[in-house]
């Protein structure tokens, strides 16, 4: 159902290594890429787009957003989260099972602008 997520950003390059090195870890790719936009997706499933504000005010995070980066087991859960951190992103829930869904695996964190996303893996 989702095609693509788009966050903001205030500092372009920055936000293009913390998300090439993730994409790197995910098994994902750079698929479009302009002065003021960057997109990344796997091979299946939706995209994401770290992007300068189109009218040019500062970007800002939405308090209860999230992006979820779908991961094929729990290791890799535990990987993408330990590589978010060595980027400069900050812990907001370490990487384990989560109550309340079975199976649910997830480490949760924040982009260098603040940005929630986590890591996950639920068995199908």
């Amino acid at each position: 159902m989702i095609g693509y997520v788009t966050l903001g950003t205030n500092n372009l390059p920055r936000a293009a290594a913390f998300y090439d090195a993730l994409a790197d870890v995910i098994g994902a790719s750079r698929i479009f890429a302009t002065e003021t936009s960057i997109v990344w997706a796997a091979s299946e499933g939706a995209a994401i787009d770290v992007t300068l504000p189109f009218d040019g005010q500062p970007a800002s995070v939405g308090n209860g957003v999230m992006v979820a980066l779908r991961c094929r087991d729990n290791a890799q859960v535990d990987a993408v989260y330990r590589r978010a951190i060595e980027l400069g992103g900050t812990c907001e829930g370490k990487p384990g099972p989560r109550p309340g869904i079975e199976g649910f695996y997830a480490g949760y964190f924040r982009d260098p602008d603040g940005n929630k996303l986590n890591a996950f893996f639920m068995p199908s």
